[in-house]
């Protein structure tokens, strides 16, 4: 068996306006200097705390913590609005599809995302019945501690050394490698292409129907 692992936001869903608009929200309302877009997308992936310290360029403190909880309170109320949006990128269910009428393939998650937000992601999108495994940023350290990769490897029983990380950020390149296993960036996401071969990406694929052979 084969246990393929993707990432949530940039990977399978682009979620980047939602996610700054939140975190702009967040900054604006403690009387901080606002965040880029670009600096935002640069942290997508991370564990909230973690990346809002990031955007601060300070370590994880008190402060981050606190802004951590209202970015999620201002997320939370976004859902809400009509402009609200989290679409899959092209070809992504049809990849779904693919890998699920597989019987040596099985599919998981592992991201930043809470885990509320991945059941609305999964509601969204039919997702649910296909991904057998889901670690997130409820369940284990932030990326890229390998943690989420070798819990559902675990789980599955499947070898890391046959398990294939999907991901469009350095940070899921970063865990892959340190869980021992297989890299694969997507060049549609939010970091680009030198830096994911940078920090161990094994390959890099442009759309969705190339990663089919890669993992046959």
């Amino acid at each position: 068996m084969k246990l393929v692992l993707f990432d949530c936001d940039g990977t399978l869903v682009d979620s980047a306006d939602i996610i700054h608009a939140s975190m702009v929200a967040t900054f604006r309302e403690a009387g901080l200097a606002e965040p880029d877009k670009a600096a935002t997308k640069g942290i997508i992936g991370l564990t909230l705390d973690i990346a809002i310290a990031t955007l601060l360029k300070r370590a994880p403190d008190a402060e981050s913590t606190r802004l951590a909880g209202r970015y999620k309170e201002h997320f939370i109320a976004s859902r809400h609005l009509p402009s609200f949006k989290e679409p899959l990128y092209d070809g992504i269910a049809e990849l779904i599809e693919a890998l699920a009428r597989r019987d040596d393939v099985l599919i998981g998650m592992v991201t930043g995302k809470s885990r509320r937000g991945v059941e609305r992601v999964m509601e969204t999108h039919g997702f649910a019945g296909h991904f057998v495994t889901i670690r997130t940023a409820d369940d284990c350290p932030s990326k890229p501690h390998p943690a989420m990769v070798l819990e559902c490897c675990a789980e599955m029983g499947v070898d890391p050394a046959s398990t294939f990380v999907i991901g469009d950020a350095i940070y899921d390149m970063q865990m892959a490698r340190s869980a021992g296993a297989r890299a694969i960036g997507v060049a549609w996401g939010y970091h680009n292409r030198e830096g994911l071969f940078a920090t161990g990406a094994h390959a890099v694929i442009d759309r969705p129907g190339e990663l089919l052979p890669l993992i046959d």
